[in-house]
């Protein structure tokens, strides 16, 4: 499972920023994470942070932000939890999609939860995140997400020295987060992915 194993690898990339030794965030004095995802989908992103906050017990806020949700049928035929092999947490996989949209739920001790409805445009949020997964379809099918518009909405919403993760490593798309004020750099991708890009927010540089 690609994405499966490519976002373990954000996450904790984005954890080793505050300690060499990410594992080890549980006996330290971390303030939290508030966390944007670009294109909720499948739940999966979703998913796999709850269960690595409860895993550091990391204070976890989440919004999950999409423009199509897929249907219920969908939800079925998805098997990510057997693949997982945490069959005990079906309940709130579950859980997630069967929560209303706009509405703030804890789903576990360390794991708090809100699906918004809403286009990617829309987004009005202020310094509020602490990391954003920007998990679209590809520039190659969805040009339109990739440009200086949107990553500019996405600079506005990080927090100072927040970060933005992406699978893509095109030319094209780093160059628009460099133009609205990103810091940008190829990281190695996770398997099966040569490269990826972190794009930080350091207004102060």
């Amino acid at each position: 499972m690609y994405i499966t194993q490519g976002l373990l690898f954000c996450f904790d990339r984005i954890l080793s920023r505050y300690s060499d030794q990410p594992e080890k965030i549980m006996d330290r004095q971390f303030p939290g994470l508030s966390i944007l995802e670009i294109g909720f989908g499948t739940g999966l992103n979703a998913f796999l942070t709850l269960l690595k906050a409860d895993e550091y017990r990391i204070e976890t806020n989440y919004i999950g932000v999409e423009a199509y949700p897929i249907s219920s049928d969908e939800v079925l035929a998805l098997n990510y939890v057997d693949e997982l092999h945490v069959s005990e947490k079906n309940v709130l996989f579950d859980k997630m999609h069967d929560l209303p949209w706009e509405t703030e739920t804890r789903l576990s001790t360390y794991f708090t939860l809100q699906k918004q409805h809403k286009f990617f445009e829309d987004i009005t949020a202020k310094d509020q995140f602490d990391l954003i997964y920007f998990d679209t379809f590809g520039a190659r099918v969805q040009p339109e997400l990739w440009t200086e518009d949107i990553f500019k909405i996405m600079f506005e919403a990080l927090k100072e020295n927040g970060v933005l993760v992406t699978y893509a490593a095109k030319g094209s798309v780093r160059r628009a987060m460099q133009a609205v004020g990103f810091m940008v750099e190829k990281l190695p991708g996770p398997p099966g992915k040569r490269e990826m890009l972190r794009a930080l927010k350091l207004v102060n540089c």
